[in-house]
């Protein structure tokens, strides 16, 4: 892997196990099966929702953004505070929050579709 990658494994370990996945230029962040932050151009960013993402502006946080045809995308993944990177109880907070908001995300791709009036 990489070092900072790695160090993701030690700022994590109070939260739980977590598995790092290559991906486009980066990395995902796995928490039992489910992706709930990134790693790219050395930043790490966690999955926001609209339940969580108020946390995230509140932090002066930012949404990971990349270029596709010449036009922004932002993502649901938001710029961890540093203090993530420092402090263990606000990498468990703050990774809680993010794979709560994956388990929502998650959940409301498997409720099945209202069936159409005939």
């Amino acid at each position: 892997m990489n070092e900072s990658i790695d160090y993701l494994h030690e700022v994590f370990d109070a939260f739980g196990p977590i598995r790092a996945r290559r991906m486009f230029g980066g990395w995902g962040i796995y928490h039992d099966g489910l992706m709930f932050g990134l790693y790219a151009a050395g930043r790490l960013y966690l999955k926001t929702d609209a339940h969580n993402v108020a946390q995230f502006e509140a932090a002066g946080s930012e949404p990971f953004t990349y270029m596709q045809r010449n036009k922004p995308v932002k993502l649901s993944y938001w710029s961890a505070p540093e203090a993530v990177l420092d402090e263990r109880e606000q990498a468990v907070f703050w990774a809680r929050t993010a794979f709560e908001a994956a388990l929502r995300t998650q959940a409301a791709k498997m409720k099945p579709k209202a069936k159409q009036a005939k």
